[in-house]
Order: structure tokens, then C-alpha cells, then sequence
């Protein structure tokens, strides 16, 4: 009777122990959060651009740069993560329809629609928009089949990151102009 109480006493302290070292390895590494309610899954936005969904249609990085003459041009990307293809029809900014580059815009199965940038195969702009840097304004994007979607963008000033974007670059003092 003794002996089985030694050994029912041991394999306790030892199940204990192995079961601290795992609880200490899980939460080391992480692992114990993971799962829908984790932090890093929670992330969404880590840019200036907005990001939404239609379907099987991806909007990323979506920022709207406002222009010297009033007009403003768009930046993003649209991708299309289904089998099947659907289009880009259209684009409103405020209540103003963007002028595209093309009519509409295939949306391909993983072949992105982007606009500016050293990767852009697309533009629009929108004249007389007038908006102010630092405030946000509705963009609305309408498709051949999925939902239209509106999302809520950042305008950014013509300047750092965004200063090439749009038509000509913003204007930059020349060394003799500071003299």
C-alpha cells in the first residue's frame, strides 16, 4: 500500500511538472493565442490606405492624393482571388465619377488592377474634387458581377511618398531659388 502511494505521489510530481513546462512553452511561443481572437490576426490597416472586400475581389491600399489644380488622383490595387472573372466598371469619389484609363478593368484570377506607382497598368483622377489633405471622402467602386463596395479614404497631400503621384511631380525649390 505504501509503494503505491510512493508512486502515485511521483507520477503526480512528474505529470506536474511536464504539464508547467508545456503551459511555459505555449505561452513563449505564442501558440496558446492562437485562433480567431488573436492580437496579430486582429490587425487590419497598416497603411494610409483603406482595404475592403466584395466577394472574391480584394481592394487594398486604397488613398486618394490631392492635386495642385483641384483633381485628385487614386491609388490602389483591386485583385480578384476567384476562379472567375469579373471587371472593374467604376469608380466615384465624393459625387464625382473618376476618370479611368480604360472603360472598365478585367479583375483576372490573381492578376492585380493597380493604380499608380512604379507597378501601375491603370489610372484614374478626379477633377474638381478639391479636398483637403488630412480629411477622408467616399470612394465607391462598382463591378460587372460582384457588390458595389464604399469605403472611407484618406486624401494625402501631393508630397514625400506621394509626391509623383498624379499628373506632374509637386514642385521642389531649386538650389538657386533658395539663394
Amino acid at each position: 500500500m505504501v509503494l503505491i502511494a510512493l508512486y502515485s505521489s511521483a507520477m503526480i510530481k512528474k505529470t506536474a511538472g511536464l504539464a508547467t513546462i508545456l503551459v511555459s512553452v505555449l505561452a513563449l511561443t505564442g501558440c496558446g493565442a492562437s485562433g480567431s481572437g488573436a492580437p496579430t490576426r486582429n490587425i487590419k490597416q497598416v497603411t494610409d490606405g483603406v482595404e475592403g472586400q466584395s466577394g472574391s475581389i480584394y481592394i487594398r491600399d486604397i488613398v486618394i492624393v490631392a492635386q495642385p489644380d483641384g483633381s485628385a488622383a487614386l491609388v490602389g490595387t483591386f485583385i480578384n482571388e476567384g476562379a472567375t472573372s469579373d471587371a472593374l466598371t467604376g469608380i466615384k469619389v465624393g459625387a464625382i465619377a473618376a476618370s479611368l484609363s480604360a472603360p472598365s478593368f478585367p479583375l483576372v484570377q490573381n492578376t492585380p488592377v493597380i493604380f499608380s506607382g512604379d507597378s501601375a497598368n491603370a489610372t484614374g483622377s478626379v477633377p474638381g474634387l478639391n479636398a483637403t489633405p488630412g480629411t477622408r471622402v467616399d470612394v465607391t467602386m462598382t463591378f460587372a458581377h460582384a457588390a458595389p463596395i464604399a469605403l472611407s479614404a484618406l486624401v494625402r497631400a501631393k508630397s514625400d511618398y506621394f509626391a509623383n503621384v498624379g499628373g506632374t511631380p509637386a514642385a521642389t525649390p531649386s538650389p538657386s531659388a533658395t539663394q
